[in-house]
């Protein structure tokens, strides 16, 4: 019989490579702390990984980018700027919205959208939006006042935060309080309930946090408008896919003496005496941490990696129930293509559209809104020449419950899976009429698939924490040394919010002093710049 692998030991083990797992760790090797990520998947990035098959790259993950060109208050660059690290950003400047009134582009800066909103929604829409900007206006003076790099999880948040909670007050008076409510807390009564705006700021609340206006935090919304409305606005997108940005948080991850471990499926975290100490990987290696274990995995997740079974420490039963009763968001459809883009030049594509069915449904109505990228458009790399890439996607409004129970690659399965990508084909038809002829790759996917590569419970696209309803629970956990990241920690699903995870929980590992000195040295670098407060 083979003997197990011998243990050993680092500073600190986090579990899973996702953007909130990389920045933690990569933040923590620059605190001067061994860092080592274990990831399961042969690939880095988590939901944003990037992907190849048979010449053309696919991100598994998010397709829209902004402010990372240079330093800004997104919380991934200044992840990116404190590593030294960054990818080529390509720009441009809107993408294009099929929506139930017609066809427009949506050019992000401050003028174009109110044409838009003229002709759908008439000079009613054009005054409520002018007045929604004006009251949201100090609200997002007190919103970006806060670098995300000041973040901690334990007492001593209170220092690093404090002069920033001045400016957010002064700014903002007591109506800070809003941003941590509903955005339709703030937007109602200035935009009227069913009208064009309010059905377009229900879209961009859905597509940042995969929840509806109701139940969308304000502060990340109004943080996006003022994004997509300041002057001179443009979107990025990193050359070579989603995967160059995992890429580059690893190079930064090694660059202070860190590594990164793929294919290293961890089976459970090591507790002895109230704390965590390691863990154990499913080929049987023990990993001890000194300092602490860091979850890049869901809530629901880990539970599975900390045994309340037997003799073995674990959660407080309070904590577990806790956990196990948090709300989901529903799951995926995936359509990648590979086509050919022959005589697709007279379209003039775009890298990204969305197509929403109805209104009479509520955004996030299963099979209403198809999101569609083309990366392909800026980044012609990403395919063999002469073809495009293309990735439509059903986020977060497709049932679990649909999927539960089947077998991947039964009868029964791929049958549903053949009906549910049907709306896919369909909204990818109004962009590229004849592109079932063109497709040469094609690869459907599902909640199952979802679940199985990226580890999602439930294929989830994450918690699904209603504004208003409680409290978000941050990185530290009842266990002792056990913190967390990714989307089960802060506001919002995208990757702004969890790189900030990722900073929240590398922040709570070191002394105070040695914070307030990172901020410090980040601050006279130029590194944490507000370029937005004054855009509405």
């Amino acid at each position: 019989m083979a003997s197990p692998p011998p243990e050993r030991e680092v500073d600190v083990c986090v579990i899973g490579s996702g953007i909130g797992g990389l920045s933690a760790a990569g933040l923590s090797a620059r605190y001067g702390l061994h860092t080592e990520v274990f990831e399961s998947h042969y690939h880095p990035g988590g939901v944003a990984h990037s992907f190849q098959v048979d010449g053309y790259k696919f991100d598994a993950g998010p397709s829209l980018w902004a402010s990372m060109n240079q330093s800004s208050t997104n919380p991934l660059r200044q992840v990116l700027d404190a590593l030294g690290e960054d990818v080529e950003w390509l720009q441009y400047d809107g993408w294009g919205m099929h929506v139930p009134e017609g066809y427009f582009y949506f050019k992000v800066g401050p003028d174009d959208f109110t044409n838009t909103l003229r002709k759908y929604g008439g000079e009613e829409d054009v005054a409520a939006w002018a007045a929604l900007r004006a009251q949201m206006k100090p609200l997002l003076g007190a919103a970006t006042s806060i670098p995300p790099l000041v973040l901690r999880g334990d007492a001593a948040a209170g220092i690093t935060l404090a002069p920033y909670l001045v400016t957010a007050l002064l700014r903002a008076g007591l109506g800070v309080q809003a941003l941590q409510g509903p955005f339709t807390d703030v937007a109602v009564p200035t935009v009227r309930p069913g009208s064009f705006l309010y059905r377009w700021l229900d879209y961009m609340a859905f597509a940042l946090s995969g929840l509806p206006a109701d139940a969308t935090q304000a502060a990340p919304v109004i943080y996006t408008l003022a994004e997509l409305h300041t002057p001179n606005a443009l979107l990025d997108y990193p050359r070579g896919g989603s995967g160059a940005v995992a890429d580059a948080l690893v190079r930064g991850l090694e660059k202070y003496g860190g590594k990164l471990h793929l294919r290293s499926h961890v089976a459970e975290i090591l507790i002895e005496d109230g704390r965590a100490v390691g863990i154990k990987l499913k080929s049987g290696a023990v990993i001890r941490a000194r300092r602490a274990v860091i979850s890049n995995t869901s809530i629901w997740d880990l539970l599975k990696l900390v045994p309340n079974t037997g003799d073995k420490e674990g959660f407080p039963e309070a904590f577990v129930e806790a956990s196990q009763a948090t709300p989901d968001t529903a799951s995926f459809n995936h359509l990648h293509l590979g086509i050919d883009a022959a005589g697709l030049e007279e379209l003039k594509l775009n890298i990204h559209y969305t197509v929403i069915n109805t209104w009479d449904e509520p955004i996030d109505a299963p099979l209403n809104m198809v999101i569609v990228s083309i990366p392909t458009v800026l980044d012609p790399g990403l395919a063999p020449p002469g073809k495009h890439a293309v990735h439509a996607y059903m986020a977060g409004n497709e049932p679990y419950s649909l999927w539960e129970g089947l077998q991947r690659g039964s009868k029964e399965y791929e049958e549903l899976k053949e009906q549910r990508t049907q709306v896919l084909w369909n909204a990818l038809e109004r962009i590229i009429p004849d592109i079932r002829a063109r497709a040469e790759v094609t690869l459907p996917a599902s909640p199952l698939t979802h679940e199985m590569f990226n580890r999602r419970h439930r294929g989830s696209y994450g918690p699904g924490w209603r504004a208003g309803e409680g409290t978000f629970p941050g990185c530290t956990t009842p266990i002792k040394d056990l913190l967390r990241c990714g989307d089960s920690t802060l506001p919002g699903l995208g990757v702004p919010a969890v790189a900030a995870s990722g900073m929240h929980a590398a922040n709570t590992l070191v002394p105070v002093w040695q914070h307030l000195k990172f901020v410090k040295e980040m601050q006279s670098k130029g590194f944490i710049v507000d370029r937005f407060k004054d855009s509405l």
